[in-house]
């Protein structure tokens, strides 16, 4: 019995081993919206789509959204990418990233609710040479004790939030959100950083970004 016992154990730890390493399985994946402000918004929006690599990533495209699953280092060239295509427009847009990772209830896997935190490295992001100003929340949906760390929601969130100071594209806290700003790859590499660094404590985090391009009040100075 003794050893069925451990045969069970395991396969149960190989199983949420598997769970954690594979980011597909583990809900990895983010949602994005894009409003371009010109009569032209359709050739603006799918060709930056179709110019875009999707490499190593699931990408669907709705009359709402684009959902994109994959590694969150494939995530953020992509959406970074998408953004500074977006961009190159010269079209004053405003693009609606939502991330999330280790979602019980998500549709492409079956995870458990003890199945994390993944553990990843944090991704490195590029300079587009793109301006943005930005709105950022970050959600860890921790309501556990897992691997001997109690959950604390806003240590996570003071956590990124020094980063993105530390990134120089922090601006400033407004009400439920904080205010980044610069070029557009620093900036989302700052999102993109405090939700994997999260991850790594909390299994389920969330997080939600607008950022603002090519605004008519970026040109006037007035986003200060």
């Amino acid at each position: 019995m003794a050893d069925l016992a451990t045969s069970t154990d395991a396969t149960s730890t190989d199983e949420t081993a598997g769970l954690r390493g594979d980011p597909m399985r583990f809900g990895v994946g983010a949602r994005i919206t894009a409003a371009v402000m010109s009569d032209d918004y359709v050739d603006v929006i799918l060709g930056a789509l179709r110019e875009t690599d999707s490499t190593g990533l699931v990408v669907e495209t709705g009359d709402v959204s684009t959902y994109v699953g994959g590694s969150e280092t494939d995530l953020l060239r992509y959406v970074t990418d998408l953004t500074a295509g977006i961009a190159a427009s010269g079209k004053h847009a405003a693009i609606t990233v939502h991330l999330s990772r280790g979602c019980p209830g998500e549709v492409v896997c079956e995870l458990p609710g003890g199945a994390g935190p993944r553990v990843t490295e944090v991704p490195e992001g590029r300079d587009t040479g793109r301006f943005v100003t930005a709105e950022w929340a970050l959600y860890p949906l921790a309501d556990d004790v897992r691997a001997d760390v109690t959950p604390d929601h806003m240590r996570d969130i003071y956590a990124a939030i020094e980063l993105a100071k530390e990134n120089g594209t922090f601006h400033g806290s407004q009400h439920f959100v904080t205010r980044l700003e610069g070029d557009a790859g620093r900036v989302l590499a700052s999102a993109f950083a405090g939700w994997v660094l999260a991850g790594r404590t909390v299994q389920h985090v969330t997080s939600h970004l607008t950022l603002s391009v090519n605004s008519p009040s970026h040109a006037g100075g007035t986003h200060e």
